[in-house]
């Protein structure tokens, strides 16, 4: 999320400023972005994964 985001922007600062963090950092996984994204609606469902209800009859 967004104090995610943070987190590597302020980290990547100081890595920019003091190079010798860069291992401290990137042990604790600072540096890392987290590339996961929402998944897009497709046409014909409610939502990404959630499709509408299905009726028998």
């Amino acid at each position: 999320g967004q104090a995610g985001a943070l987190r590597h922007g302020i980290s990547k600062a100081l890595t920019y400023y003091e190079p010798d963090l860069r291992g401290v950092l990137k042990k604790q996984g600072f540096l890392t972005r987290d590339s996961r994204t929402v998944e897009r609606k497709k046409y014909g469902r409610v939502k990404a994964r959630r499709s509408f209800q299905f009726s028998k009859r």
